[in-house]
């Protein structure tokens, strides 16, 4: 990962997307409990996600919900850095995780921006309306070429 800002410094990093059937804010420590019961319950959706297909997270045999902060605390320290930007799909109304947003660089080429998300296996029928929500919201931010896996 890259130490380069993913933004200029200039640019304002939202803090929140709302849609009719979520909403977006980044993720941070408040959110393990509900983030990590939201992936661990759906590991096998998420695996057969694009974007995911053919990598190692989340892991099959899960983790303990202590890593689960730790990788949580790493995503805010990243959004502080402005180095990528991680954020946490809710109800619309609520403080339940149903799924999360990934903006980093991309390993192979940092020149470009590495998007991903999933949403649970009982909210599938969101992964679209988050990607074409997440696609034009990033439209109007300050990125290179973006790597999204089409829906």
């Amino acid at each position: 990962m890259t130490t380069d800002p993913l933004v200029p410094a200039d640019f304002t990093v939202p803090r929140e997307l709302l849609a009719p059937e979520f909403r977006l804010e980044p993720l941070g420590e408040q959110h393990n409990a509900s983030d990590h019961a939201a992936w661990t319950g759906s590991i096998e959706h998420i695996r057969a996600t694009p974007g995911f297909v053919g990598r190692n997270w989340p892991p099959v045999e899960g983790m303990a919900p202590e890593r689960n902060l730790a990788d949580l605390r790493r995503h805010a320290a990243d959004f502080a850095a402005r180095t990528g930007f991680t954020y946490t799909v809710l109800e619309p109304a609520g403080e339940e995780v149903i799924g999360c947003v990934y903006i980093h660089p991309d390993r192979e080429d940092p020149s470009v921006v590495a998007v991903s998300s999933w949403v649970r296996a009982d909210r599938a029928h969101l992964d679209a309306p988050l990607h074409r929500a997440v696609s034009d919201w990033l439209a109007a931010w300050p990125l290179g070429p973006i790597r999204y896996a089409e829906r």
